[in-house]
């Protein structure tokens, strides 16, 4: 009878995930939408909420696809495991295109090819002590703060950025170990100056940071004086690690590729002090962690990289900015106060009369049946602001401004 009394003891789970909000803001968003129009079936919802591009892939990029495939087909071409860090028929335009034409200097192992940015920064930040201090944006995107909260960092710093300080940072008056930069800003649209990377430079070399510089809005960056890459800045190699994607960059939403830059100058430390390699850690990371991005992937990919990839893809990101610029010029000549849409793909609005975040989100969907992205929902600081993006049909983005537009007329 001993037998059946015994206590059985129970798989604990990792209680850090206890603290994070029930669902992820974009899940709510999206439920709420399902939900609305389950119960309006008459009505079309038109979506302005989510980052996801409309605009089908470049011809150039679908035929390397196709070859690629064709190559997979045959046992002369056939591909089975890829390599971890990536092909270096990728890597080399990489190098070539998005750093030594703007006289930065990478080398080949310096470059991880990956399935999305968003693994990487949770890659990066976990191989990192979790008794560092962290320093985010806010508002900004919320999966910077979420995977610091499943690996246990408490210790987290809010940089407020508001309308008072132009939607940028201001650096912070104490020690903090990692900073969280993004520059085109989701969801402000704001960027960073050649000055204020400077200064974010020198603070983190002064203090032993490392900065996390998520940069996969660059492609939008219209002022020639702004940096697309923080490796332009003197000394950045040393602090920081480079985030890049191609869901915007080339509409991989679907596809899902991207890559990030790890110098071999960037180094952290031990508790006893002892310099550490970051590039050899995030490598046996991923080799653990990671497969590799897809063969044909990594063909399309390189495919952008062709001088007609470089003209297909600037005309769909043109198609994007125009729906921006629409966007803000009509809300402006209603009263609204609006920022960004520039050198991003996302409008950040004043919601009127301190209305709140959601509410207005409950207003554009129920009277207008547009969908935003509340302010509040990437950060305390995006409280009575409201995103809207620049990535639907022109057809659509015209409807919803239009409806938007009546309804605060």
């Amino acid at each position: 009878m001993r037998y059946f009394e015994r206590k059985i003891k129970m798989a604990n789970v990792n209680e850090d995930f206890l603290n994070l909000e029930n669902d992820y803001l974009f899940s709510t968003i999206t439920n709420k939408k399902i939900e609305f129009e389950k119960n309006n079936p008459d009505k079309k919802v038109i979506n302005l909420g989510i980052g996801d591009v409309s605009l089908p892939l470049a011809p150039v990029v679908i035929e390397a696809m196709k070859k690629a495939v064709d190559e997979m087909s045959k046992k002369e071409t056939f591909r089975g495991y890829g390599i971890v860090q990536g092909y270096d028929f990728l890597i080399d335009r990489i190098l070539d295109v998005e750093y030594k034409k703007r006289g930065v200097s990478l080398e080949r192992q310096e470059v991880f090819i990956a399935a999305g940015s968003k693994g990487d920064l949770a890659g990066m930040a976990e191989i990192l002590s979790k008794e560092n201090k962290v320093a985010i944006m806010d508002p900004v995107y919320p999966a910077y703060r979420d995977t610091n909260i499943m690996l246990g960092r408490n210790d987290i710093v809010y940089l407020k950025a508001t309308e008072e300080n132009g939607f940028t940072p201001e650096i912070p008056k104490e020690h903090v170990d990692i900073i969280y930069l993004c520059s085109p800003n989701n969801p402000t649209g704001t960027v960073l100056t050649r000055k204020q990377l400077e200064d974010w430079v020198k603070y983190a070399k002064e203090n032993n940071s490392i900065i996390f510089y998520d940069s996969v809005y660059e492609i939008f960056i219209e002022d020639r004086d702004i940096p697309h890459s923080i490796y332009e800045i003197e000394g950045a190699k040393e602090v920081a690690v480079e985030f890049r994607s191609y869901s915007k960059l080339a509409g991989f939403t679907g596809v899902r590729c991207s890559f990030t830059v790890v110098p071999k100058e960037l180094k952290a430390y031990t508790k006893s002090g002892k310099k550490v390699d970051l590039n050899t850690l995030f490598r046996r990371r991923q080799s653990t962690k990671f497969g590799a991005a897809a063969y044909i992937t990594q063909r399309a990919a390189e495919a952008v990289y062709t001088d007609l990839g470089q003209k297909q893809i600037r005309e769909n990101i043109r198609y994007y900015k125009e729906n921006a610029k629409y966007i803000k010029e009509e809300l402006e000549k209603v009263g609204f106060t609006v920022y960004g849409g520039e050198s991003s793909p996302y409008i950040w609005l004043k919601t009127p009369n301190n209305m709140k975040s959601w509410d207005f989100f409950d207003k554009l969907l129920n009277e207008a049946q547009v969908v935003g992205t509340p302010g509040v929902g990437f950060g305390s600081s995006g409280e009575g602001y409201f995103r809207l993006t620049a990535f639907s049909s022109k057809e659509d983005t015209k409807e919803a401004v239009n409806r938007i537009t009546k309804l605060f007329n």
